[in-house]
């Protein structure tokens, strides 16, 4: 594949020449805001497929709006519809072309100039009509209030929310990219594409201004009280995901406390909203640890340096079970409601444990009962 990108220094732009370029066989030919026409030209005839990103969104001069929406549109469609064979064009058009102001006119154009050229715009002629675009490399204080957030908040600056109730329908740059290189994909092996020339991305993210704002803000605040929110799927995944790539090298990392006495260290490293927390410790040679067991609560331990005996206790039956773990196998180790456990550092060495429980530390309500094994 070679795929020609208008627009390849732009926002979207860059993380589809990144995810193009990833797999073996495609090329990409990047036009760029300092591309000359003759390059233009050159890249269209050389392409198999073209990816219209390029445009205007904020120029100082409302009349730059038909100039490089609509003018540049009909340019590359002029180009595209010369050419022996056809090739299919992809177009990021925006749900402003719906709208009767000057931006939405001039997508709209851009859109009736590539319909006017193609020659079978349901075959060849794709357009998806975005609505707000976030992800990585998005640039603040632009034209995206999630950019601008991830990237004040990241740096303890103030933002500004003139109606926290304002609706927001957004759209992920990985669907976005992902959506464009599945479609040209099929197209160029030749399979059957239904559903054009107007396409959407999915899953689009409904949402408000302030409800953005409130998860950027938890995002930043977890760093320092070690919390993680929900962030695994859907919109919490790729806002994190945005955060974190606003975040400046100097914060890539943070600082967590480290409780130390006779025994060894221990620290916690994070704590989840729903589902626990996670921590280690380490214990000198013949050093045991815990003594305790819970009613509800449950610990996964796993020894990653060194060598340990859990020693378990059953708080009614009195029936009792050890268990030599060594760093060298990665073994997990449970604890079980109703039985009291503890763990002993049987080697020479320092004794290194991860643990992670399913549940916060509570001081008021600990679930955690001193008893002997």
């Amino acid at each position: 594949m070679r795929a020609l990108v208008t627009g390849s220094d732009g926002f979207i732009g860059t993380n589809l020449c990144v995810r193009l370029e990833e797999a073996a066989g495609r090329e990409v030919i990047r036009i760029g805001r300092r591309s000359s026409d003759q390059q233009l030209v050159d890249a269209v005839a050389a392409c198999d497929i073209v990816f219209h990103l390029a445009g205007v969104n904020r120029p100082q001069d409302p009349a730059e709006f038909m100039v490089g929406n609509r003018d540049l549109t009909a340019r590359v469609a002029s180009l595209v519809a010369a050419r022996a064979q056809p090739v299919p064009v992809i177009l990021a058009s925006s749900i402003q072309a719906e709208r009767d102001n000057p931006y939405g006119q001039s997508k709209r154009a851009a859109e009736a100039a590539l319909l006017a050229a193609s020659r079978d715009p349901m075959r060849w002629l794709h357009m998806y009509r975005l609505p707000n675009v976030f992800g990585k490399w998005c640039r603040p204080n632009y034209n995206s209030a999630v950019a601008t957030f991830c990237h004040n908040i990241a740096r303890g600056l103030p933002i500004t929310i003139h109606d926290p109730s304002a609706p927001l329908q957004l759209v992920y740059v990985d669907d976005v990219v992902s959506s464009w290189i599945t479609l040209s994909t099929a197209l160029l092996e030749g399979q059957s594409v239904s559903g054009g020339p107007y396409r959407s991305v999915t899953p689009v993210y409904s949402t408000t201004v302030g409800e953005i704002a409130s998860a950027i803000e938890g995002f930043h605040k977890d760093r320092k009280t070690l919390g993680v929110e929900r962030v695994g799927i859907g919109l919490m995944r790729a806002l994190y995901a945005t955060y974190l790539s606003a975040i400046p090298p100097e914060e890539f990392s943070y600082p967590i406390v480290k409780h130390g006495d006779p025994r060894g260290v221990f620290a916690e490293m994070l704590r989840t909203t729903d589902s626990g927390q996670v921590s280690f410790f380490t214990a000198h040679p013949g050093i045991t640890r815990g003594g305790h067991y819970h009613h509800t609560k449950n610990e996964k331990f796993l020894v990653v340096r060194g060598n340990a005996r859990f020693g378990f206790r059953h708080v009614v039956t009195g029936e009792r079970f050890t268990l030599d773990v060594s760093g060298e196998e990665l073994r997990i180790v449970d604890t079980v409601p109703g039985w009291a456990h503890d763990i002993t550092n049987t080697g020479q060495d320092e004794l290194v444990v991860l643990l992670w429980a399913n549940e916060r530390f509570d001081r008021e309500h600990p679930d955690t009962i001193t008893a002997k094994v």
